[in-house]
């Protein structure tokens, strides 16, 4: 995770910018031996402590947003890392390209092999260029298929992490089949015979999260956000503006504690204080732990009876009223 002095800030978090300044000042000044701060530095550490508490102890849906595009928050490739070891990336869709927005792979979870699949943004400017701004292409989500369809192939279970503002809408995706490859990984996930799990890490926006999101079991993390649209553009819509964004976010109901309530997702995993951005150790500890129990709950049912359970789980979802 980044240290001190290279942390980025949201404008909430400003109270802690200050503190962490004033750490900072103090360590500098520890550094060249003149006095010694240790003790007042251990005091505003948990100062720091408790106010990631406090910001996020109430947090708007328009700042849980926020807190999910935080420029210093973990993304697919630094879970995978933390949580595994022996990973071994697979590329290509086997007909146009690798999409670097997509990535996947086997690895070992807790002593069992798993398929990771998942969105990856970048950590800066050359690297969120790469990604496309975790922004798959049709090639991304043909590519995510053919992985899934291997680890069905030798029966190894599927987990995938979601951190998307949508799947890439140009010209050219739409050209070489956007729409028909998301609808078809749809398709094909709520048939697989393996255990799928899927968990929004970031962004869960639309298509581009439904393309990679139909398992036995959907998480959220506590603060992301799954809609059918960004509340920017949910306001552009609307408000033919993008400063109505925060009534937007409020109005689309798009918290983990609003998807729960709906029933369209099964869980809601716990961050570290403050967000996943402040300890990646912690956050994707706390990941690794809710997921292999779940493993192994899905393991023990037969893969028949989790097929036919995941296609009830799914019709279930939506209300509406008839007039």
């Amino acid at each position: 995770m980044p240290q001190n002095s290279h942390r980025h800030f949201i404008d909430f978090e400003k109270p802690l910018k200050e503190l962490i300044e004033e750490i900072l000042d103090l360590e500098q000044k520890t550094a060249k031996g003149k006095v010694d701060y240790s003790e007042v530095i251990a005091k505003l550490n948990e100062q720091v402590l408790e106010k990631r508490k406090d910001l996020t102890k109430n947090l708007s849906s328009w700042q849980r947003v926020q807190l999910s595009r935080h420029p210093d928050r973990p993304y697919t490739l630094k879970y995978i890392e933390k949580m595994t070891t022996d990973f071994v990336e697979l590329f290509g869709d086997r007909n146009v390209k690798d999409d670097k927005a997509m990535v996947g792979g086997f690895a070992s979870l807790g002593g069992e092999t798993v398929m990771f699949i998942g969105q990856q943004k970048g950590i800066n400017t050359k690297t969120r260029q790469l990604r496309n701004f975790g922004m798959a292409n049709p090639e991304g989500y043909r590519k995510a298929l053919r992985l899934m369809k291997l680890a069905e192939k030798f029966n190894k279970p599927i987990i995938t992490l979601i951190d998307t503002p949508g799947a890439y809408p140009g010209l050219e995706a739409e050209e070489r089949g956007q729409g028909e490859a998301i609808a078809r990984n749809i398709y094909e996930m709520i048939r697989l015979k393996v255990p799928v799990i899927c968990v929004i890490i970031g962004e869960g926006a639309s298509g581009g999260a439904l393309g990679i999101g139909v398992g036995d079991r959907v998480y959220m993390m506590e603060n992301t956000w799954y809609t059918v649209i960004s509340p920017e553009s949910c306001s552009s819509i609307l408000w033919r503006s993008w400063d109505k964004k925060e009534v937007a976010a409020e109005q689309l109901k798009l918290t983990a504690e609003k998807m729960q309530e709906f029933e369209l997702i099964d869980g809601i995993i716990p961050e570290p204080a403050g967000g996943a951005h402040w300890d990646y150790d912690e956050a994707a500890a706390k990941l690794k732990d809710y997921l292999i129990p779940v493993l192994q709950s899905l393991k023990q049912i037969p893969a028949n009876k989790r097929v036919n359970d995941r296609i009830e789980k799914f019709g279930r979802m939506g209300f509406w009223e008839e007039v």
